[in-house]
């Protein structure tokens, strides 16, 4: 029982290392699309 838990311990801390270095390494684009949103006027600094 125990050396399946270390096993299970290990596979997901493997998974999420795997996972930390592919987002860091991954080429995200750019948003390519414009965001235009109305911002009402008391919401301006004066």
């Amino acid at each position: 029982m125990k050396k399946a838990v270390v096993i299970l311990v290990g596979v997901v801390l493997l998974v999420l290392v795997g996972g930390a270095i592919f987002l860091a390494t991954a080429p995200v684009p750019a948003p390519s699309g414009k965001i235009e949103k109305p911002v009402a006027d008391d919401k301006m600094p004066k």
